[in-house]
């Protein structure tokens, strides 16, 4: 079966000498612009938990499944939670189960680098699923627009 592949910009970001994150710019759901790192190292994507009118907190069946770990800092306290829709580009993606952190010291450390606000991680759960592939030279992503069944 053939799938429609979308491609779209992302972001370098130098933290520090040959240090780079990814970022990707989203819309969420009442239309407001929001910015995560790609993070193909996290397991889940990860929101912040400080811009509540954007998810409703769920009751997780694996309380561990959704505990995130923090360098240097050990476990992070965590809950889940359920975004209604993000859109990155043409991709819509509703219904996305997250953890949900304080992202409040990531915010802090990325506005001396740049003035966009970190709304989340987005971790290999979407990656995965969205058969998505990195392009370092051309600074994009690519996605399949439809979901990669397992």
């Amino acid at each position: 079966m053939f799938r429609k592949t979308i491609e779209l910009p992302l972001e370098m970001i130098e933290l520090e000498e040959d240090n780079y994150h990814l970022m990707l710019k989203s819309r969420l759901s009442d239309g407001e612009d929001a910015w995560w790192i790609v993070d193909t190292g996290a397991s889940k994507t990860v929101f912040d938990r400080n811009q509540e009118h954007y998810f409703t907190l769920v009751e997780s069946q694996s309380k561990q499944q959704y505990q995130s770990a923090g360098i240097n800092e050990g476990m992070v306290d965590t809950k889940v939670g359920n975004i209604t829709k993000i859109q990155f580009g043409p991709l819509k993606i509703k219904n996305l189960k997250v953890a949900l952190i304080d992202l409040k010291h990531v915010n802090d450390i990325y506005q001396k680098y740049h003035d966009k606000r970190v709304a989340g991680l987005l971790g290999s759960d979407v990656l995965a699923v969205y058969g998505c592939r990195i392009d370092y030279l051309n600074k994009s992503i690519s996605f399949q627009t439809k979901p990669i069944q397992k």
